[in-house]
């Protein structure tokens, strides 16, 4: 129902800042709950930070202070500004959009985009 393109992955130094970009198309953009995950090689996939359709945001422990989570209904977008860019902070980064419905019975539809690398290195 809904595709997902991730773009703004890099390389960047300790201390820098990259600003993910996740472009949706489809239709009922506003009805989804958006968020950032990322995957370390050798790790599991985690949630970095979501953001629902009513702009509640969440953010993981390490995310928070540091990252902002943002959505542009308008331009169907989704975005990561990341700040204060750490070794740790390097994983593939994947762009998810879920959506709820309730009839005939409740249902959660999750969409995953391609992924965009961000290394943070000297």
């Amino acid at each position: 129902q809904v595709q997902l393109v991730e773009s703004g992955g890099g390389l960047v130094q300790p201390g820098g800042s990259l600003r993910l970009s996740c472009a949706a198309s489809g239709s009922n953009f506003r009805a989804y709950t958006m968020g950032w995950y990322r995957q370390a090689p050798g790790k599991q996939r985690e949630l970095v930070a979501s953001i629902t359709s009513g702009g509640n945001t969440n953010y993981a422990d390490s995310a928070k202070g540091r990252f902002t989570i943002s959505r542009d209904n308008a331009k169907n977008m989704l975005y990561l500004q990341m700040n204060s860019l750490k070794p740790e902070d390097t994983a593939v980064y994947y762009c998810n959009g879920a959506i709820t419905t309730f009839q005939p019975i409740r249902r959660t539809d999750n969409y995953w985009g391609q992924g965009t690398q961000v290394t943070v290195s000297s």
